[in-house]
């Protein structure tokens, strides 16, 4: 048995927060972001951390990171930690790509030789060459991510901490991200790695631990943990909304949950391009004048398009007045080609927004068939496909 990289025992961290129940005017309330998270990771291994949004996963990396302080128990952890969390950790604005590598490396403990030492290949790696004397605060978000990533995984970090941020870049630079992260790993530094994007997981990782509300509810081999969850979420089917904490709007109105579901209407693993979609959305209560609309991004953050329940058509009808989804939206054919996208969604009372989430959930489109024709993605050609046919002349 090798050493562990860290080893967490007992860890708990307490927020307060303003209270959400309306009814009470002010004050705060206590919650628990994590609660007795007992586990931990062997030296040189890439480990996954799942769960549905809200569940406290980013809170966990940022006490792996030293970022935040636990309220209870003890993290112990071996070596330098290269952390990646979300986009904006870890740069200052004002200072140049250059300039801010060469701090990086400093914080990692890293002689200025050392740094240098690797110096071109971050950059390459980054594809920023360009712009590597301007202040970062100029950059894309793509372009930051692609230089964060870059010094984290080129400098000696022993325990590379990457989240979601890698959903920022395109599938391009994803993939090589994917790569590199193999490579660091058979390196033999540890890598612990949290994404919705299941595939991933599941091709990067050897071991996975599940996290819902707070507490650790699987551990073990990632095919075990993320079969646990999709088991118990049906796929990419829901998200629950109601303790997403970054919303905004006049809140007399609330989200609660969004489901995604295929023509069957369950398992959300079954999206593919073609294939019936249907999209459900609740609120915490009922309302005449209430609308609802949803946007659907691409990888690389790009809006592909929007649906919007105020804009009425011939095919639209009522939900009976139960218990259900306030909103149901039905896409006959799913025209997007393979690959991750991100929903925001937005909730109004006669046409003022009253909720706004943005990535109130996530689809993973498989590949489909439409028109008969298999749907590839092919490259970055864009993140929707037409019904079409080809006639083609006969040669002689």
């Amino acid at each position: 048995m090798g050493h562990h990289a860290l080893a967490v025992h007992g860890l708990g961290k307490r927020f307060r927060r303003r209270r959400t129940d309306r009814r009470i005017f002010g004050g705060w309330e206590t919650f628990w972001a994590l609660r007795d998270l007992t586990f931990a990771v062997p030296e040189g291994a890439a480990f996954g951390i799942i769960g549905p949004n809200g569940a406290g996963k980013s809170t966990l990396l940022k006490i792996l990171s030293r970022i935040t302080e636990p309220t209870e128990g003890r993290a112990e952890v071996r070596g330098r930690v290269g952390a990646l969390l979300e986009v904006g950790t870890g740069f200052h604005p004002d200072l140049s790509g250059r300039d801010n590598v060469f701090l990086s490396g400093a914080l990692l403990g890293m002689g200025r030789a050392e740094i240098a030492s690797r110096f071109e290949e971050i950059v390459a790696f980054a594809e920023v060459g360009p712009f590597i004397d301007t202040a970062v605060k100029h950059y894309s978000s793509g372009m930051y991510v692609r230089l964060a990533f870059a010094v984290a995984v080129h400098l000696r970090a022993d325990i590379l901490i990457a989240d979601e941020v890698l959903a920022v870049g395109d599938i391009g630079f994803q993939n090589k991200c994917v790569g590199k992260m193999a490579e660091v790993v058979s390196d033999g530094r540890t890598v612990l790695f949290v994404s919705h994007n299941m595939a991933v997981v599941q091709k990067l990782c050897t071991q996975a631990i599940l996290i819902e509300g707070g507490h650790l509810t699987a551990e073990g081999p990632t095919a075990s943990v993320v079969g646990a969850y999709l088991e118990r979420i049906g796929g990419n089917i829901g998200f629950d909304l109601s303790t997403v904490a970054q919303r905004s709007g006049k809140g007399a109105i609330r989200l609660t949950r969004i489901d995604i579901r295929d023509e069957e209407g369950n398992d959300g693993r079954a999206l593919a391009t073609g294939r019936p979609t249907r999209v459900l959305l609740w609120v915490d209560r009922a309302a005449p004048g209430l609308s609802c609309s949803f946007d659907i991004y691409d990888q690389s953050g790009q809006p592909v398009t929007y649906f919007d329940s105020s804009e009425h058509g011939s095919a639209d009808s009522e939900l009976p007045a139960d218990s259900g989804p306030a909103f149901s939206c039905e896409i006959p054919e799913l025209l997007l080609v393979p690959g991750r996208y991100r929903i925001d969604a937005t909730v109004s009372l006669d046409g003022e927004v009253q909720d706004h989430i943005a990535g109130a959930a996530s689809i993973d489109v498989q590949q489909g068939l439409l028109d008969n024709r298999p749907v590839l993605r092919n490259g970055n050609y864009g993140s929707t496909i037409m019904h079409h046919r080809w006639a083609v002349r006969a040669s002689r």
